[in-house]
């Protein structure tokens, strides 16, 4: 697993998730307390997502990724706020 940590500031759930969903290992949220949950399952990313929105948004969330394939479709994501580079893939 790559050590290193997406921050991801100021997203859009349903393009978060659109991405979550083209990942092919395993994604997890990290939050400040230590807490870590695997958002491949739907059941932690309604628990995570729900207790960082603020506003329709995720205010910050920190995401580790198996693949580093998968951490670079997030860090794009988090550059360019949305999931339309994943219609060129």
């Amino acid at each position: 697993m790559s050590p290193r940590m997406v921050e991801l500031h100021d997203i859009d759930v349903p393009e978060f998730l659109k991405v979550l969903d083209s990942c092919e290992g395993q994604v997890y949220l990290m939050t400040r307390d230590g807490d870590r949950l695997n958002l491949n399952s739907k059941l932690s990313q309604l628990v995570g997502l729900t207790t960082l929105i603020e506003g329709g948004k995720i205010a910050e969330a920190f995401i580790m990724c198996e693949k580093e394939e998968d951490e670079s479709k997030l860090f794009r994501f988090n550059l360019y706020k949305d999931g339309s580079f994943l219609d060129a893939e």
